[in-house]
């Protein structure tokens, strides 16, 4: 990041002295009140009678200039605008420096204006504010990119670069219109999402951010610490287990949209802070919950995009009920012939070299079978699909199977090749609990750096009796990238994490 100001960079700054030579300030301290949108002023024109006045608010996107008169498009958040300013207009008396050496020479792209007039129709059929009072709003003291498209419908100079879009959201927002409708079905997405727990009866909560124990998930979570207590604590890696003891305490279904954190890769659908919803409802279970995201996800859809389906990539997913079913390790079977519930881990990892997949020393049974399934299955799966039935060592918080005590009931959702739902059957035995969770300490000593800790305080709260619970996770993101055909996890966040700027 260089601290050196370019030429357009001090042409502002002169604009800005000009400007208060003027006596214009330009960043005035007082309200400006506007009486109308740019959308809403397209149906404020009237073919007969007196013209509607509006007072309309805005940045400058682009201005042509005819000697006493010019068009200019002002942009707020609805959209665009064509104003038209003429000297005589705004300028009374013989005073004409506001037009003449304010909006011709002091005034740039980018800079906010607000405009106060009445609309009319142009010869073109361009519905216009023409403007009879102007005030300067904020001065922007750097140049916007100026994307440009010729007669053949090219475009120029674009602000196109990820990395730049990415590190620089907000000018991205305003050059690029289509990236600002995808936080806006965002908004729709979260907001459908909500709506339709909160109808079915269940209440929104708030669990820690900051735990003494990353619990919930496997996976690496970020370490700080606390002065006052001085004590360890992580960021938290899911909400799950402080869920759960709302269950306990007698709420019947309780969900989240919570800002997750882990300390691991990155990718095309990965970012070390994410956005999961997670939701435990009492006295049902797995199949229960496959059926009620059916039902959500199929309205989630519909409120982001008027239909059940959405086209993401060169694929249309179909969100209509009811999605596809598969257990994990029939889904294998049918790839590789191998009955990998019944093999032990050195067979496993015979299976995985024999398919050229690379494991490492310390993954155990439940791992090896998941690095098969990711490899050979999963990439398949574009229409949703639930994948049920999980081995038990993949499972440390999920009850036990009521057919096959060797599996779980739990069940993942795939959209398009990647995970975007988890669910269980609750564990609710605190006696069973408590073996899974020093399963996980054998894996921790084996070097597992997800493997999880062994929470006291969840299993003392279980102790005290849970009821029989189902709980779903869904990564929010990834939800957002399917719905609005965006393949990278980047596009759907405002801020994405990225490597620091390094100084010229």
């Amino acid at each position: 990041m260089s601290n050196a100001l370019s030429d357009q960079e001090l042409i502002r700054r002169e604009a800005l002295q000009k400007l208060r030579a003027l006596g214009i300030e330009p960043f005035p301290a007082a309200e400006y009140k506007v009486s109308a949108t740019a959308q809403e002023v397209k149906g404020l024109f009237k073919e007969e009678g007196e013209p509607s006045r509006v007072t309309l608010a805005g940045r400058i996107m682009s201005v042509r200039v005819m000697g006493k008169a010019s068009f200019a498009v002002l942009r707020d958040h609805s959209g665009d605008q064509q104003i038209y300013i003429a000297r005589d207009s705004i300028c009374p008396g013989d005073d004409k420096r506001l037009y003449d050496e304010a909006w011709k020479h002091l005034l740039h792209l980018g800079d906010f204006i607000g405009v106060e007039g009445f609309v009319f129709k142009t010869r073109t059929g361009e519905i216009t504010v023409h403007v009879e009072k102007l005030s300067v709003l904020s001065k922007a003291l750097r140049p916007l990119p100026v994307v440009k498209t010729d007669d053949e419908g090219n475009v120029h100079d674009a602000f196109t670069d990820p990395e730049q879009r990415y590190r620089m959201r907000y000018v991205d927002l305003i050059v690029n219109p289509q990236v600002k409708e995808t936080f806006l079905k965002r908004s729709r997405i979260i907001t459908a999402m909500r709506d339709f727990m909160i109808g079915a009866g269940y209440y929104e909560v708030e669990t820690p951010v900051l735990q003494p124990i990353p619990g919930g998930a496997a996976a690496r979570p970020f370490i700080t610490h606390h002065n006052a207590l001085d004590i360890p604590l992580y960021m938290r890696i899911a909400n799950e287990l402080y869920l759960k003891r709302l269950i306990v305490g007698g709420f019947d279904g309780v969900f989240e949209f919570s800002r997750n954190f882990r300390n691991e890769g990155m990718d095309r659908t990965h970012n070390p802070e994410f956005t999961i919803m997670e939701l435990y409802v009492a006295y049902k279970d797995y199949r229960w919950m496959m059926e009620f995201m059916e039902r959500m996800l199929e309205r989630v859809c519909i409120a982001a995009n008027g239909t059940s389906s959405a086209t993401f990539t060169t694929n249309t997913i179909s969100f209509t009920a009811p999605f596809k079913r598969i257990t994990m390790c029939g889904s294998i079977q049918e790839k590789t012939g191998a009955g990998v519930l019944e093999m032990d881990e050195p067979a496993l990892r015979a299976l995985c070299a024999n398919h050229h997949i690379h494991v490492e020393a310390s993954m155990g049974k439940g791992k090896l079978i998941d690095e098969l399934f990711s490899a050979l299955v999963q990439p398949e799966l574009i229409q949703p699909t639930f994948v049920t039935d999980f081995p038990l060592e993949m499972s440390p918080l999920c009850k036990k199977h009521r057919e096959d005590p060797r599996l779980t009931e739990r069940f993942e959702l795939f959209v398009n090749g990647f995970e975007l739902a988890n669910a269980y059957s609750e564990l609710n035995d605190p006696i069973d609990q408590r073996e899974r969770f020093e399963e996980q300490v054998k894996l921790q000593a084996r070097g597992d750096d997800e493997a999880m800790f062994i929470d006291q305080d969840f299993l003392r709260a279980l102790e005290y009796g849970m009821p029989p619970t189902s709980g779903v996770g869904i990564g929010l993101d990834r939800l957002v990238m399917l719905l609005t055909n965006n393949p990278a996890i980047q596009e759907v966040l405002f801020f994405p994490q990225m490597r620091p700027e390094k100084a010229d």
